[in-house]
């Protein structure tokens, strides 16, 4: 998923990081999960996840891929619901994923509000969907909420295909790279029909805890080996940002407004999102928390100075900070060189 600070690329550099504390097994605490990516890893790896994010969807993909432990089976589901007769060998969940990419769209919320053939004549006129994909995302989301309403799909199952939603909606989403505009003309993606994409199941035997609220909320509980802090860098709220997933994966009808057409989001913002609530709030964790290392991933252009951040956690113990180089590009740069520039990851390790 295209995502702001997605830390994909730098997994293996993180883990490089954890791995020279000589920390390889025990708790992990994500505490910004965003896309997961960094949890699901860690688990892999054989950590035991606890992992939290203000906002829903990313709440639906820690579900899916942290909590649930392996591909699920569907088995009240796949007695009630017609498969093609060619998918004798297909997975339970591709069979599930096929008969919800057959499904004859519906005029549902997101047609009616993000949609130019939805939105005619109304105040703003929007174009994040087609409107063949605006239905399909509203028909698959219909049923997979009435699935579990009628007991059909268990908890696990139904947060694995609200995933698969979630994961598939921005390949076909008319935008740039977040959802605080829309393009004016469809890019080419955003032509194609969309259909649930494949998602990976991570398995395992430990309990892991995953949680929709503001982190800063779970300080108190927090008792683990790694403490991964991944926080928002700049003034942009992820909240605005990633509205239409959010939407979609609450499914709740809200009021919108303007052009773009906002959920309000005034109960989801970040206090790093401000230099001067981040460096308290980044105080608050280091002092509060229980961990044995707390490895802060930020951004070389982030709103806290390295000085501060540094004066901080040496508050609490011995710090020592890794810089790794790589290539941005800039959401809107289709690949021109003039948009490209090297930043910095930069990964604090404080030990206490």
């Amino acid at each position: 998923m295209r995502f702001i600070g997605n830390k994909e690329k730098l997994l293996e550099q993180i883990y490089q990081v954890v791995s020279s504390t000589n920390t390889n097994k025990g708790t992990f605490c994500d505490f910004f999960s965003g896309t997961s990516n960094v949890g699901r890893y860690f688990k892999e790896k054989g950590f035991e996840i606890l992992s939290s994010d203000l906002l829903y969807f990313s709440y639906v993909l820690q579900k899916a891929y942290i909590e649930n432990n392996g591909e699920p089976e569907f088995k009240k589901l796949l007695k009630e619901i017609k498969t093609s007769s060619d998918s004798l060998f297909s997975s339970p969940f591709d069979l599930v994923r096929n008969y919800l990419n057959t499904l004859k769209g519906i005029k549902g919320f997101i047609y009616k509000n993000y949609t130019v053939e939805g939105t005619t004549g109304k105040e703003f006129v929007r174009k994040y969907f087609t409107p063949e994909n605006g239905k399909k995302i509203d028909a698959i989301r219909t049923k997979i909420e009435e699935w579990k309403k009628e007991k059909l799909i268990n908890e696990s199952e139904y947060f694995v295909l609200l995933a698969a939603l979630i994961e598939s909606v921005p390949f076909y989403a008319n935008i740039s790279g977040v959802y605080a505009a829309f393009l004016k003309q469809y890019d080419p993606r955003a032509l194609k029909t969309l259909e649930l994409k494949p998602i990976s199941f991570y398995s395992g035997k430990k309990k892991h805890s995953v949680h929709n609220k503001n982190s800063m909320e779970l300080i108190d509980d927090i008792d683990v080996d790694i403490l991964y802090l991944d926080p928002p860098y700049n003034h942009r709220q992820y909240a605005p940002n990633y509205h239409l997933l959010e939407t979609i994966a609450l499914y709740d009808n809200p009021q919108i407004k303007g052009i773009t057409g906002m959920r309000e989001y005034k109960n989801k913002k970040s206090e790093f999102c401000n230099k001067d609530t981040a460096l308290e709030a980044l105080e608050k964790i280091a002092r509060i928390a229980k961990y044995k290392y707390l490895i802060l991933s930020y951004n070389s252009e982030g709103t806290m100075p390295e000085k501060e951040i540094l004066s901080v956690l040496k508050r609490y113990g011995k710090v020592t900070l890794r810089n790794i180089d790589y290539l941005r590009f800039k959401s809107n740069s289709n690949g021109d060189s003039k948009h490209k520039k090297m930043i910095q990851e930069q990964l604090y390790v404080l030990t206490a």
